[in-house]
């Protein structure tokens, strides 16, 4: 019986601990650029004594950004930025993956290039989500325009640059981040992708553009370090599906093809992507509908407690558990969890943007 302290294997790695760091949004990369610089390198080395960290969200092309502070991997400024992070996570003993984003609609002009539209599969605006401009005031969503097929090709090769700068940085792997209704997530669902073509109406055409970058990722990565996140019934930025069993367990078919290092699933329960803290204990469960679908590493994240997270792995409903808002506020997350230690509380109201404070100087264990 597997517990939370046993290795695993993800390709040719050996984790300590199946305690896994989940991509967080924390909008402090350096200005001007979205440059990761030192403080970043101290938050995440702080944290190397998890099984490996998925890194915040991070954005392959300026056309991909949707928030101000995030950080990029499109720059050779943001690829030197990356690599005082990977160095320090490493010197620390820690493994890390980046995780590669486009948000697709949910942006605003004031982040594209040329003040242009966010854009999307279709010409749909996410309802009830916001952002915030450059200059960090709150927006609305505006309507994208919608992608020709002709420019699919130019993002697809915008993750291979990506992946080819991640490598360069220093990662041990990628995430490719088909979630929470971002750019490759709007391809997925019905809800968002009304198009007409190749890449839009039945299941097969639309999991075909997110399942071309997969594949160009893979190209530079290698299928053994490179991982995907997924979250089927996730209501954020307004998405929905007619038939998510049949959608997911088709993408989940595809992805045991191409035998890729893990997968990571988030919990409808806890659908606001880190918004607010309430979970819907009613919502359907992904581990349950689809753990058993998946042939490899399966990473489930999403309103988990420390003995919840024992427990599912312990049965063996998971291979392991990403935690979000408790890694945040204790650094050293893995020693608490085995000495049964008090976690320190987390600040909401310093999550995003800022500086030091909520973000390095949450104490750990003497």
């Amino acid at each position: 019986m597997p517990t939370i302290f046993d290795n695993l294997k993800i390709g040719n790695l050996t984790l300590p601990n199946r305690i896994i760091m989940a991509p967080l949004t924390r909008m402090r990369s350096k200005q001007p650029g979205n440059i990761p610089w030192e403080l970043n390198a101290t938050y995440y080395a702080q944290r190397a004594s998890a099984g490996f960290i998925l890194t915040e969200a991070t954005q392959v092309s300026q056309q991909g950004q949707g928030y101000p502070g995030t950080p990029g991997i499109h720059s050779k400024e943001q690829v030197q930025g990356w690599k005082l992070v990977t160095d320090a996570v490493h010197k620390n003993g820690g493994h890390i993956f980046l995780q590669l984003w486009h948000v697709g609609r949910i942006s605003h002009s004031s982040h594209q290039p040329n003040n242009s539209l966010p854009v999307a599969p279709s010409a749909i605006a996410a309802k009830n989500s916001g952002t915030f401009t450059a200059d960090w005031k709150p927006t609305a969503i505006l309507t994208p325009r919608a992608l020709e097929a002709s420019e699919l090709p130019g993002i697809i090769q915008d993750y291979v640059n990506a992946a080819k700068n991640a490598k360069d940085a220093g990662f041990d792997g990628v995430e490719v981040h088909m979630a929470n209704g971002y750019l490759l997530d709007e391809f997925l669902q019905d809800g968002s992708n009304k198009r007409t073509d190749e890449f839009g109406g039945s299941i097969q055409n639309r999991v075909k553009f997110p399942m071309q970058v997969l594949d160009a990722v893979i190209n530079v990565f290698g299928k053994d370090r490179v991982g995907v996140r997924l979250s089927p019934y996730g209501t954020f930025n307004d998405m929905s599906d007619s038939n998510p069993i049949e959608l997911f367990t088709y993408v989940i078919d595809e992805l045991n093809q191409k035998q890729i290092a893990f997968l990571d699933m988030i919990e409808p329960r806890a659908t606001s992507a880190g918004g607010g803290d309430d979970v819907n204990e009613n919502a359907p469960s992904t581990t349950k509908l689809f753990r058993k679908k998946f042939k490899g590493i399966f990473i489930s994240a999403g309103g988990y407690k420390t003995e919840d997270a024992k427990k599912a792995i312990e049965t063996g409903e998971v291979d392991a558990v990403a935690f979000g808002r408790i890694f945040i506020a204790n650094p050293d997350l893995p020693k608490r969890i085995k000495t049964n230690a008090a976690l320190n509380p987390y600040d909401r109201s310093t999550f995003y943007g800022g500086n030091e404070k909520g973000y390095t100087d949450y104490p750990a264990l003497s």
